[in-house]
């Protein structure tokens, strides 16, 4: 597992996940190298809504079709901090990596000024803070069961999970990609 690169995979949190930061959570690895893993978790909406966080920060929000749009939880490093998973193409921002071909993370205020007039990306996830893992971390946690890795199948499928399918649904979703039933799930490593 050493070589292992979960750049643009969902992480799917096993049953054995007792941690109440990830217990059922899906999360999105944005970059997995030698020097760890950093990712957004896409299935947990807080109760605040883009209205209410533009307004704390002094953006304008002229863009009322997503007014009531949740942020959700990114993960518990740097919760205060803003990071926008979005599609690559939609535009240039000044503090943007990209993970793949098709899809991008922002963490720079001007995404959300565009975001205000109406000129930001069409599809984007906001989250408030973001989940890391020191060098070989997620790899120790994987081989303790107590994640599952899935990259989707293709583009289409990769954002009707991010942005159409309801946060409630992302997990079972996300299992459906490997073909798992959310019953079948053990808390138990098997060894052989």
């Amino acid at each position: 597992m050493e070589n292992i690169n979960l750049t643009g995979h969902f992480l799917i949190a096993m049953p054995a996940m007792t941690d109440p930061f990830f217990a059922k959570s899906v999360t999105f690895i944005c970059t997995h190298n030698q020097e760890g893993a950093m990712g957004v978790m896409i299935n947990r909406p807080t109760d605040v809504t883009f209205e209410t966080l533009f307004e704390k920060i002094n953006v304008e929000l002229l863009n009322t079709l997503v007014a009531q749009n949740r942020v959700l939880y990114g993960g518990p490093v740097q919760p205060e901090r803003g990071f926008v998973l979005h599609e690559a193409a939609a535009g240039e921002w000044d503090s943007t990596i990209t993970i793949d071909e098709n899809t991008a993370l922002t963490t720079s205020k001007d995404i959300l000024e565009s975001v205000g007039i109406g000129s930001g990306p069409e599809k984007m996830l906001l989250t408030l803070g973001y989940a890391g893992w020191t060098p070989g971390q997620l790899e120790e946690e994987i081989k303790a069961n107590s994640w599952l890795s899935v990259q989707a199948k293709d583009v289409e499928t990769l954002h009707k999970i991010l942005y159409e399918t309801k946060h409630d649904d992302k997990l079972n979703a996300t299992l459906a990609l490997l073909g798992v039933d959310p019953a079948m799930l053990s808390d138990v490593a098997g060894h052989a």
